[in-house]
């Protein structure tokens, strides 16, 4: 019984790791789609750096067209920035998803373990009793064997002195030659 049940919780615990691991497997893709969106993020935080170091116009300043540049530039990681939540939000959920997986596999979990000690509890009851029988019927046997042994020797007994009586009985006939019927 013990042994069935490993063997069913190792299959569970199979079929809970692949399960896991393909839910692993999008939330690793996930993370490295986040990474990536934050190099190019950080590549075009560095492009806006530059442009507000650009200065096109005369005498070293910014001109109208240096400060468009950097504000498109800016709305662009803006925008990015606002992707990167969404993603994150995305890769929130895959972690909300995996918390509540292993809450209900816990769950699940501590109610087999609970049926399993509720069936062994049981299962050691009904082995104490079992034994509690078993006792009993080795005393009922060991007492029949006893009043069989007693019963034999007291029939042989009986048998003996029936015979002995017996043969008492004719050796004190008389040996006359006439026999009475």
């Amino acid at each position: 019984m013990i042994r069935k049940a490993i063997l069913f919780t190792l299959l569970i615990t199979h079929f809970v790791a692949a399960t896991f691991a393909q839910d692993s497997t999008a939330y690793e893709l996930q993370r490295n789609k986040i990474n990536a969106m934050l190099a190019e993020r950080s590549t075009r935080f560095g492009q806006y750096e530059e442009s507000l170091n650009a200065r096109t116009g005369i005498f070293g300043f910014q001109t109208k067209r240096d400060i468009k540049n950097s504000n498109e530039i800016l709305r662009q990681v803006v925008i990015h920035d606002n992707n990167i939540f969404t993603e994150l939000k995305v890769l929130l959920d895959y972690k909300d998803l995996q918390f509540q997986q292993v809450k209900s596999n816990v769950d699940h979990s501590q109610m087999r373990i609970d049926s399993y000690k509720k069936t062994i509890r049981d299962l050691q009851v009904k082995n104490e009793e079992l034994l509690g029988y078993n006792q009993k019927t080795d005393k009922s046997a060991d007492y029949l064997q006893l009043f069989l042994a007693l019963f034999v020797i007291s029939t042989a007994v009986c048998i003996f002195i029936i015979y002995r009586k017996n043969k008492i009985i004719k050796s004190k006939a008389p040996q006359s030659g006439i026999k009475v019927l």
